[in-house]
């Protein structure tokens, strides 16, 4: 048999594309939650010259994952903030490219769950591919199954395998197909969108007591999700339409829904919904903010200092360049800030890390041998227990003159640094260059509606990791209000706080960022239990703070 290969049908073959120097990625954001961006979409917005935005993403959010020039556009509303149609998105797409295109880059068109279903892709497509503008498509996580099972349903079980995805706002549905009660039906759109496409899943016959979940803001730590039934699902709706209106929401019909109640693991987590302060520069609380975010909540992180250079930077290059020509057996350092104010003195002599060959390394903790880490050096020593200048010295072996060649240290560390460190290990044989290598002051005071969030009991836990964030906050800010958590890396900062008025609840059990929020999230599960058993309501700190009238807040 003779084969002869498959000649292209030129009714179907792709457009040769011209080169404009710009190229449209549309990449797929998936339903809300920042965690479900996909590999590839996080590395095309560190590329992007210029983002074009979709109805539910958060600007913010979105700046933390492009570059510090990338231009953000509004592909949702117009400039008089009406919601433009897919036919305006795909206009304004090709002009933004257009625009861009003598510059050359990259024109990201992010877009809601999956670009690929129940958007406006293939307008939006069609619109570049007829003006010359190169293209790709990156997947994303579509809210169709992943509100769902962040709401506790699966879709499939053993007993029922048909799904239906539907499109809200299609007024051409053929409800009939889905009234079946072996089919479960996930509907995506607003109140009305919702509202109108159970209405007809009714009136095609489907059972008005077929369970249904309705959720709101899927996958985000301020999801809210309600089970019903279908017939009281309308009612709801209705009213949902009266009062938010056009919130985002999933609802899912059918039997699925049941599975819920022993299924839902979200809206469980023991800070789901929480809203904690963070008293620690951005820089500082990377780990703490995405663990808190690992236990439902959001964190919201106010600087209370902030970190300078000495005022006399001598004695800092002398100890750099007694480091270099072998003047010291150990250098200490004793938090993330030492370490980044000596990597740039380093930067500035022309200097790396080879200087520290033949140099014995001490870390006060794990966050900051993970600092050390990154700069491609491994501390010597590390403490095992309790992780602060105290536990380092507990560590930390007294001099030996036949062991140790050299007897000085070199300590960069803050101009506030306690002498604890110090003493302790003069009192080893050591000498010691306590050199300030930072100042710390007080930071600016936060906004006046973060002021106020604070000092009335907006936030439902405040994390304080020093007895400096204490004394700071409390400065700058004022008090937190007495229906706030108080949580605290160690004693010393607890009895600070204490010192201050505040009550503290939380103690971690050992001095790092992580611990800290390992222990909040103990004390609300503990909390928790305790108001389940006694048959009370569980509410967030920030819902049983009273009003002035005396009455408890449900806000």
């Amino acid at each position: 048999m003779t084969t002869h290969p498959a000649q292209p049908n030129p009714a179907v073959a792709p457009a040769v594309e011209s080169v404009t120097g710009t190229r449209v990625a549309f990449v797929g954001a998936g339903p809300g939650d920042p965690g479900l961006l996909t590999v590839r979409a996080r590395d095309y917005l560190a590329a992007a010259d210029v983002v074009l935005l979709d109805t539910v993403h958060d600007e913010e959010a979105v700046r933390r994952l492009t570059g510090a020039e990338v231009r953000l556009v509004d592909a949702a509303h117009g400039s008089s903030g009406q919601s433009l149609t897919q036919g305006s998105r795909a206009k304004l797409l090709v002009r933004t490219a257009q625009k861009q295109a003598p510059e050359g880059g990259l024109v990201v068109r992010l877009m809601n769950g999956d670009p690929a279903a129940f958007s406006g892709l293939a307008t939006e497509a069609l619109a570049c591919r007829k003006a010359g503008i190169p293209f790709e498509v990156v997947p994303g996580v579509s809210a169709a199954w992943s509100v769902p099972a962040y709401a506790g349903v699966p879709l499939t079980t053993e007993d029922g395998h048909e799904v239906h995805i539907v499109d809200g706002a299609d007024p051409r549905t053929d409800w009939t197909r889905s009234a079946s009660e072996d089919v479960t039906v996930v509907v995506l759109g607003d109140a009305p969108g919702l509202r109108r496409a159970l209405t007809g899943l009714r009136q095609a016959g489907r059972d008005g007591q077929t369970p249904v979940c309705l959720t709101v803001n899927g996958t985000t730590t301020t999801q809210q999700t309600r089970v019903t039934v279908l017939e009281e699902a309308l009612a709801a709706l209705a009213t949902d339409e009266e009062g938010q209106g056009h919130s985002p929401t999933v609802a899912v019909v059918g039997r699925q829904v049941e599975l819920r109640e022993e299924l839902s693991w979200f809206e469980t987590k023991p800070l789901f919904g929480w809203h904690v302060l963070v008293p620690r520069t951005k820089d500082q609380a990377g780990s703490m903010v995405e663990r808190i975010g690992s236990y439902g909540a959001t964190a919201s992180v106010v600087p209370t200092i902030s970190v300078e250079p000495p005022r006399t930077p001598q004695q800092m290059d002398r100890a750099i360049r007694g480091l270099v020509t072998g003047r010291y057996e150990w250098i200490g350092f004793t938090s993330v800030n030492a370490v980044r104010a000596v990597r740039e003195k380093f930067e500035v002599l022309g200097l790396d890390a080879r200087a520290f060959a033949g140099l014995k390394i001490a870390a006060v903790g794990g966050v900051t041998a993970d600092s050390l880490r990154e700069w491609g050096l491994e501390p010597d020593l590390v403490p095992e227990g309790e992780q602060s200048a105290r536990g380092l010295l507990e560590a930390w072996s007294p001099y030996d003159e036949v062991l140790d060649p050299i007897n000085r240290v070199f300590l960069p560390r803050a101009d506030i640094a306690t002498d604890t460190l110090v003493a302790g290990l003069q009192e080893m044989g050591w000498e010691v260059d306590d050199v300030t290598a930072y100042r710390t002051v007080r930071a600016a005071p936060p906004p006046a509606p973060v002021r106020e969030a604070i000092k009335s009991g907006a936030f439902d836990a405040v994390c304080f990791t020093s007895s400096s964030t204490v004394r700071n906050l409390v400065g700058i800010a004022g008090k937190p209000h007495a229906s706030t958590v108080v949580a605290c890396i160690g004693p010393a900062t607890a009895k600070t706080a204490e010192e201050h008025g505040l009550r503290v609840d939380v103690v971690a059990p050992e001095a790092s960022g992580d611990a800290l929020v390992d222990a909040l999230a103990e004390f609300a599960a503990q909390t928790a239990a305790e108001l389940q058993q006694a048959g009370e309501p569980v509410l967030r700190p920030s819902e049983r703070r009273p009003r002035r009238n005396g009455s408890r807040s449900r806000a």
